[in-house]
């Protein structure tokens, strides 16, 4: 189970990463600094499974709840979106710490 959690959070932080760098060069290009939602990198990888999600969303029993989370999420931007769970499921992946204890003569 951790092997999987530390797969799948390199793949996120990897796909921040290059998410970042695409950032990084529209803002060296344009001298001011600009990040990708991810509504627009949704828009223009598949438009229409945007579409889907938000009337499925607005079928549901508390679609204006769930719109509005949507929203915010698709406002944030996209290295953050993956980043962030990235990160938590590579610190959850992780081999727990051994405690250490020294004695005294160790000292």
């Amino acid at each position: 189970m951790r092997l999987i959690l530390r797969i799948l959070g390199t793949w996120l932080i990897g796909l921040a990463l290059v998410l970042l760098v695409i950032d990084g060069t529209k803002s060296l290009g344009a001298n001011a600094l600009l990040l990708t939602s991810l509504d627009q990198l949704w828009l223009q990888l598949h438009p229409q499974s945007l579409d889907g999600i938000r009337q499925f969303l607005a079928s549901r029993m508390f679609a204006d709840l769930l719109q509005a989370g949507l929203a915010y999420v698709l406002a944030l931007p996209a290295f953050a979106v993956f980043g962030v769970p990235g990160v938590l499921l590579t610190v959850l992946g992780r081999k727990p710490r051994r405690a250490l204890f020294l004695r005294e003569d160790q000292i």
